[in-house]
């Protein structure tokens, strides 16, 4: 199991001024890392050795194949475990930090009943042939996941799930008539880029069909989404993997209302 080991530290030792990390399998510093991936080939001593090929290639030197298995005609999955030389220094990781404080659902409620004055109006689907509906589910619906209740569970929240495989004109649509505040999209088939494709479609399209002060806010999700291409998709957020229910109320909260107020102060 890889791991980080801190590699150097700013002056102060602290933990939190720590700036360059090696990854660590068996012991702190050997560079351990496991990978996994399949190559389009029956499995066979050949098999095995172009994966450990392709491993060195990666910078894995040296490579162990621990396990490889036939996925199928002419498919075979492997796990290669062995040690790179690479570095990571924190410092250069760019990532999308929370920009916004996390709210209850007793805290998004009062919000929007006060400042708001009405119903939020969420619309969210899977759109094009998407039709894994566990990602939009787990936000919108009432149960919600991991005993945190969906948006369906917000009493000022007026939530419109419309399910899987959704056309884009259709969700734009249900947002005009739903007078939608924002639209949520959950994209997890990700073959050829559909989601990639499928997300600038949307915002393509609602971009066409509203005025700027006129469109709602436009929010994707889904476990192969970089969450610093908002601007490259023409969306508001992005968000990943592990997302939760609370996380997305609380943003809708924070750029629906508490952002808009503080811009026109």
């Amino acid at each position: 199991m890889s791991g980080v080991e801190v590699g150097a530290a700013a002056p102060g030792g602290g933990a939190a001024e720590k700036k360059i990390v090696r990854p660590y399998g068996d012991t702190t510093g050997d560079g351990m890392v496991q990978v996994s991936f399949t190559l389009p080939v029956p499995h066979d001593k050949r098999a095995e050795g172009a994966a450990v090929q392709l491993a060195n290639k990666m910078g894995i030197d040296p490579a162990m194949l621990v396990h490889a298995k036939q996925m199928g005609d002419g498919f075979t999955f492997f796990v290669v475990y062995g040690r790179v030389n690479h570095l990571v220094d924190l410092a250069a990781v760019q990532v999308v930090e929370r920009d916004f404080p996390l709210l209850s659902a007793k805290e998004v409620n009062a919000v929007v009943k006060q400042r708001l004055r009405r119903k939020l109006s969420v619309v969210g689907a899977c759109i094009g042939t998407d039709a894994h509906t566990v990602g939009i589910d787990a936000i919108l619906n009432v149960k919600g996941i991991a005993g945190e209740k969906g948006l369906e569970y917000y009493r000022e929240l007026k939530v419109t799930n419309l399910g899987a495989q959704v056309s884009v004109p259709e969700l734009v649509e249900a947002a005009r008539v739903e007078k939608a505040d924002a639209v949520l999209v959950s994209q997890v088939v990700t073959q050829r880029d559909a989601h990639l494709h499928n997300t600038r479609e949307m915002s393509a399209a609602f971009r066409e069909a509203m005025p700027a002060g006129k469109r709602p806010l436009l929010i994707v999700g889904g476990p192969r989404f970089d969450e610093t291409m908002t601007e490259e998709l023409g969306v508001d957020r992005i968000f990943g993997r592990g997302t939760t229910p609370g996380e997305v109320a609380s943003y809708l909260v924070h750029a629906l209302i508490t952002n808009r107020k503080a811009a026109r102060a």
